[in-house]
């Protein structure tokens, strides 16, 4: 399979819900236990054939079917910034922050040198509101540790060189 999805969730967007599995394309979890609310992240299409503009994220009711969906576009969360302005590309050009997909080169990885922490944290961000337990569970993410704190300075240290640490 040339998308190589399975790294593409698992090891790039790291995503912290320990019950998820990769099938073909898409990526589920149930981010809470016991709760018929399931998670889908697959690759957004654009108009052109094998050619993905981002990512759906779809919550899903085990007997409602599909209650929210939205799309997370790479360009809007800067993932391909660095690869296409290294290749000259604007934004107004064919290939500007999309991945294509390659079935007869099983060697090509479309997301190389992806920038995955915007993304990951509009994922989460996402999450918390339909699985706010599932929040509380996982480990602080990048958003988190960026949150500014006040803390006070602390007092001048006094040395006998003038020198203070």
């Amino acid at each position: 399979m040339a998308m190589h999805a399975r790294a593409f969730f698992l090891e790039h967007l790291r995503l912290p819900f320990s019950d998820a599995t990769v099938v073909g394309n898409t990526y589920y979890a149930a981010p809470q236990p016991d709760s018929p609310l399931r998670l889908r992240i697959s690759f957004a299409r654009t108009i052109r054939a094998d050619e993905y503009e981002g990512i759906r994220l779809t919550v899903l009711h085990a007997e409602r079917g599909e209650l929210d969906a939205v799309t997370l576009l790479f360009q809007d969360h800067h993932t391909f910034d660095h690869r296409d302005a290294a290749q000259g590309r604007r934004p107004t050009e064919s290939g500007y922050a999309t991945i294509n997909e390659f079935k007869d080169r099983p060697d090509w990885v479309p997301w190389k040198d992806a920038h995955t922490n915007r993304l990951r944290d509009a994922i989460e961000q996402y999450a918390a509101v339909w699985f706010p337990a599932a929040r509380a569970a996982t480990a602080p993410t990048s958003a988190a540790n960026r949150t500014a704190h006040h803390t006070p300075a602390p007092p001048p240290a006094s040395s006998v060189s003038g020198r203070t640490r």
